[in-house]
């Protein structure tokens, strides 16, 4: 399944939605198209998580 995104630039393509949610991170996006319309990034009410971090627990695995 891919999905219709319009980049801040003005470009449009096709990303899956693990590629979205990437370009998202990145404040890439303008706008992307869902079942119901386009969705505007900053007006439209969207999932996101923000910046893509590591993971901050208890280290569990084993020093080589």
């Amino acid at each position: 399944m891919t999905i219709q995104v319009e980049l801040i630039d003005g470009t449009l393509c096709r990303v899956v939605p693990k590629g979205l949610n990437l370009l998202l991170n990145h404040e890439q996006v303008k706008r992307f198209k869902r079942s119901s319309g386009w969705a505007v990034v900053g007006k439209d009410p969207i999932r996101y998580t923000g910046r893509i971090v590591g993971y901050t627990g208890m280290e569990r695995r084993k020093a080589a």
